[in-house]
């Protein structure tokens, strides 16, 4: 039998491929799962009040009780999907994994326009085979939105610096723009830090007046972010001061800050930022710092370049750890905006002093694992809560309608989502509740929660339904 010699996969097809199916794998996953506590039930919940009531200036922390903790993109993502697609966890996800694929898009087009086609295709593999991007890109968070601001304004200078293009200068004004709509201030920030520590070096800073089109670029930065910002303080007077010196100030200088109106402040040991970049950008991170052992110790540069673009990424790479390390108010999505860069890090080396493609199939392990996690998200094994699987049984009571729904004690976000706005809160004992109620009720209760000897009167209650952690339980009117 003739045997033919099996055609070996370069490793740009098989960057191709592996960019291709993770995304592919992610947008499968959208809606296996439900929208978890605390971060994407809150902000998916928002959005679809955004919504429902059309209010699309100020996001909503609950009906009449307006979000002044961040600017609108995120909820005008998700309410935009909830407007062609209806009220669902795919449509709460796919803007945000649409925005990461855009950042793809111009990560890849950085390293096409600097470096080769080669060299982008595997830069923009890695960034999609990060845990924290593929993860993060496909949930409703604010980050995705930073992240492409970030990317696009960084993108955008070098290309304006290196190439003098007044059109690249013009989207360097717009990435920041977007990044006020998506965090506020703090993507001029991340920007700056980056920007400053690279100009900082041989005297680059003498051609800041002459490298963008400060004037024009200026009028499209404000014309495109600060009506958004005067509607908001028209709309609920006081927020830029909340947003602003309590967001961005006191939010992570401040440790344990109580002044935080939706939810309570965290508070990790400071530099702990640095732990969660290497666990965010695995499995690369160990890659990146083998790189850099290796070429340090032939004697090989690391970070200068002749065009000074390596030290560009580095710039941009560390500035989220650089910015947070003395804060302990963080999590570690704060590190996304650098991820692009590490990508573009790791296939530069790549270029300069090859690995073996071997190597590289350690970005197979992301898709592999996000999949066994959607699958344990899906059938409640991950230990993340979320109300979907009770209120689903609640949806389908016959009393739904003529009965209030009552959470004792404590309301998960995502209780209010997938009732549609319809649990209320209500931290009064339980007893005391059920003295004398008006009218029927649904009430939902924490197993470990109730009271020491209390038995439900069989008469008037019925358990209808209960999860792992809660019971759900209709009263009749005394």
């Amino acid at each position: 039998m003739t045997q033919y010699p099996q055609a070996k996969l370069s490793l740009t097809h098989y960057a191709i491929l592996l960019t291709v199916g993770t995304v592919l794998a992610r947008l499968a996953t959208l809606g296996f799962y439900p929208l978890m506590d605390t971060t994407e039930a809150r902000y998916g919940e928002m959005a679809r009040i955004m919504s429902e009531t059309g209010n699309w200036i100020t996001p909503m922390f609950d009906y009449n009780v307006p979000f002044w903790g961040k600017p609108p993109l995120f909820s005008w993502l998700s309410a935009g999907g909830f407007e062609l697609m209806g009220v669902n966890e795919f449509a709460a996800r796919v803007p945000h994994l649409a925005v990461g694929i855009a950042i793809l898009i111009i990560t890849w087009l950085l390293a096409v326009k600097v470096r080769t086609k080669n060299e982008a295709w595997l830069a923009v593999a890695i960034l999609s085979t990060t845990t924290a991007f593929i993860v993060i890109s496909g949930a409703v968070m604010t980050d995705t939105a930073l992240t492409f601001a970030v990317t696009l304004s960084m993108a955008s200078f070098w290309l304006a610096w290196e190439k003098a293009s007044r059109l690249w200068g013009y989207l360097f004004f717009v990435g920041l723009a977007i990044g006020m709509l998506a965090k506020g201030p703090l993507t001029l920030v991340l920007v700056g830090i980056s920007l400053v520590m690279w100009l900082a070096q041989e005297q680059r800073w003498r051609c800041i007046p002459s490298c963008l089109p400060w004037k024009g670029g200026g009028v499209v930065f404000l014309v495109i972010s600060l009506p958004w910002y005067i509607l908001a303080e028209w709309k609920t007077p006081g927020f830029l001061n909340y947003f602003i010196v309590g967001e961005h100030i006191k939010r992570f200088v401040v440790s344990g800050w109580e002044g935080d109106l939706y939810g309570s402040a965290h508070d990790e040991i400071r530099g702990t930022i640095w732990v969660f970049w290497f666990l965010a950008a695995l499995p690369w991170a160990p890659v990146l710092l083998y790189q850099v052992f290796r070429l340090s110790r032939e004697g090989e540069e690391v970070v200068q370049s002749s065009e000074g673009y390596m030290g560009y990424l580095w710039c941009w790479m560390l500035s989220p750890m650089l910015l947070f390390t003395m804060a302990g108010n963080i999590l570690p999505s704060y590190v996304m905006p650098g991820l692009p860069a590490l990508g573009l890090l790791v296939a530069g080396y790549h270029g300069q002093r090859p690995l073996s493609d071997k190597v590289f199939k350690v970005g197979l392990i992301t898709p592999g694992l996000l999949i066994v996690a959607t699958i344990l998200l899906a059938n409640n094994l991950a230990g993340k809560e979320s109300e979907k699987v009770l209120l689903s049984q609640w949806a389908k009571q016959v009393e739904k309608e003529k009965s209030e729904l009552i959470y004792i004690d404590k309301r998960p976000f995502s209780a209010q989502f997938y009732s549609v706005g319809k649990a209320k809160l209500n931290q009064a004992s339980l007893p005391t509740l059920l003295a004398e109620p008006a009218e029927d009720v649904f009430f939902v209760v924490e197993k470990g929660r109730l009271p020491s000897g209390f038995m439900w009167d069989k008469s008037r209650c019925e358990l209808r339904a209960e999860s792992n952690k809660r019971q759900l339980v209709h009263c009749k009117a005394g």
